[in-house]
Formats: C-alpha cells, sequence, structure tokens
C-alpha cells in the first residue's frame, strides 16, 4: 500500500551529490507547488549575467528593471514567474510572506509599490515534474530537503546558497559542500 502523499512545498530541494553533469548539479530548488498532479520550483542560486530590463521589453518600473535575472530552471527558459515577499502579504501563496506570481501586469504593480520590507526575485524559466516523477527522484536519493525560509530564497549570496545550507546539515553534507565541483581536482 503507498504511503500518505506528502508535499514539498515551501522546502527547498538541495542537490544531494547525484546530479552531477545535469543541469540541476549544485542546485538548491524552492518548490512552490507539489501535489499528486505533479511540482512545480524555481532554482534560486542561478542568477544570470543579465538584468530584467535587458530580458524584457516592456515598460517596467526601475526597480523592477535593475532586477537580476535568475535562471529558474529548464523547462520554458522565455517563462516569467516572480517571488514577492513583503511584511503585510495577505495572498502569500509559497509559504507565509511569499508569494509566487507570473503576471506581468502584477510585477508592474508591485514595482511600483512603496514599500521598505518588499523584497522580489524574478525568473525565466523553471522546474517541472510530472506526476510521480518527483516522489520517484526523491526515493533514489538524488534530493536532500531544507526548509525554505525568506531569508535564504533572498540571499544575499545565491551563488553559494547550496553550500551554506549543506554546511548546516550534519558532517556528511559539509564533506559534499567543501568537495570540489569536479571530484578528480580532488
Amino acid at each position: 500500500m503507498a504511503g500518505k502523499f506528502k508535499s514539498l512545498k515551501g522546502k527547498f530541494l538541495l542537490d544531494g551529490g547525484k546530479l552531477q553533469g545535469s543541469f540541476f548539479h549544485r542546485t538548491v530548488v524552492l518548490i512552490c507547488h507539489h501535489d499528486q498532479e505533479g511540482a512545480f520550483g524555481l532554482v534560486v542560486n542561478h542568477p544570470s549575467e543579465t538584468t530584467v530590463g535587458e530580458a524584457i521589453v516592456a515598460d517596467l518600473p526601475e526597480v523592477v528593471k535593475e532586477q537580476k535575472l535568475y535562471i529558474g530552471g529548464p523547462v520554458q527558459s522565455t517563462a516569467l514567474s516572480f517571488l514577492q515577499s513583503d511584511a503585510f502579504l495577505p495572498e502569500a501563496n509559497v509559504m507565509p510572506g511569499l508569494n509566487l506570481d507570473h503576471s506581468l501586469d502584477e510585477l508592474i504593480e508591485f514595482g511600483d509599490s512603496f514599500s521598505k520590507s518588499r523584497k522580489l526575485k524574478i525568473f525565466a524559466g523553471y522546474a517541472g515534474w510530472s506526476p510521480g516523477q518527483l516522489d520517484d527522484e526523491m526515493k533514489r536519493g538524488s534530493w536532500l530537503t531544507h526548509q525554505a525560509s525568506i531569508k535564504q530564497v533572498f540571499s544575499e549570496d545565491p551563488e553559494n546558497l547550496w553550500r551554506i545550507i549543506l554546511r548546516k546539515k550534519g558532517w556528511e553534507c559539509k564533506l559534499m559542500a567543501d568537495s570540489p565541483d569536479d571530484l578528480s581536482w580532488n
């Protein structure tokens, strides 16, 4: 008998050391939606060299144009998604204080609003899993999980986020975090 379904929404998936050579090598993926129909996530630790203003042809507020564009995943590289956080965000749909949206109009509205506590991260592409696919990957040990926090989602050092989180997860994970990208360098 199959076990009860457990959603990973609001958690990070971390490359568990078995994804070398793939897009997901050393990634931190925030799971934004996960049910029995599949899962949707965004890679939060891969900023591109491009700003949003360089990538999106639209009349955007300056604060939005200046944002780094993140590579959210290998699926539909032209799909726009963004995560927003604010001190008061009643419609948070990923976890308390964190909302996912895909609407250009909502992005413009958020950029035009004034709040000292607001945070924004914009993505091109996403990570997606069909029904049962993520569960199978979890059983194979491809991913480690970690409870996401808004502070980590909006990390000021996203390129090192995978290592930072792993170093907090015990000695085996610390060894993996401190290993070189290519084990032949060891």
